[in-house]
């Protein structure tokens, strides 16, 4: 079972899995199973892997300063008559004391969860089920959303591991497998701040990537 102490992020952007790409489109990659110890080696230089709350943390520090005041924005709760009032004026004061920061344009990596789902023999791959990874901080819960991100997520995994993994699959074992999400905040809508909907007056930030690339690691 993979946690967010324990998950690294993939870039990969070189050598044979870097290249030829643009023919099968964002969201079919390789099953990776690089050790998450060695994963540093690869990554470009400029990448910031938010896969944890300080990681995430110093990234909206950097981005916002400081987190918003959640206690005078819930008020009396969602029935306050004013309570969407003050979260869209926060929203809108954020962005507005935003724009022009460096943050905006740093390319980051984050994770979601996934499991393979079914094998595809057109594609020698699994297609994913996936779904985003909630992140407890200081700000509240981090919960990043991919936009433009593919329903058709397909993970390959190497000749070694083909067999194995299909096998498992066919007879309804768990795989878990970690997806790597890379992009960009986008500009115009980098951030939304919202109420968390499972426990009342907590905080939610929604970091709002543009896709650039997936990649995928297997857990070990």
């Amino acid at each position: 079972m993979w946690s967010l102490s324990v998950i690294a992020v993939v870039l990969l952007i070189m050598g044979p899995i870097g290249e030829g790409r643009a023919e099968e489109g964002i969201g079919t990659s390789p099953l990776l199973t690089i050790a998450p110890k060695d994963l540093h080696r690869i990554l470009p230089p400029d990448s910031h892997l938010l896969i944890d709350p300080h990681s995430i943390e110093q990234f909206l520090d950097a981005l916002d300063g400081a987190p918003p005041d959640w206690a005078m924005v819930y008020g009396h709760g969602h029935h306050d008559p004013e309570h969407d009032e003050r979260l869209f004026t926060l929203n809108r004061e954020r962005d507005a004391k935003r724009a022009g920061k460096e943050a905006l344009t740093w390319p980051v990596a984050f994770l979601w969860s996934g499991e393979l789902s079914r094998y595809e023999p057109t594609s020698g791959g699994f297609t994913i089920a996936m779904g985003p990874i909630f992140t407890p901080t200081r700000w509240g819960i981090v919960r990043f959303k991919a936009e433009d991100l593919s329903g058709n997520l397909v993970a390959i995994p190497g000749a070694a591991e083909r067999d194995r993994l299909r096998r498992q699959v066919e007879a309804g074992q768990k795989v878990e497998i970690a997806i790597t999400i890379i992009g960009r905040l986008i500009p115009e809508e980098s951030m939304v701040y919202d109420f968390s909907h499972d426990e009342e007056g907590l905080g939610l930030i929604m970091p709002v990537v543009r896709v650039e690339r997936v990649e995928y690691l297997l857990a070990r």
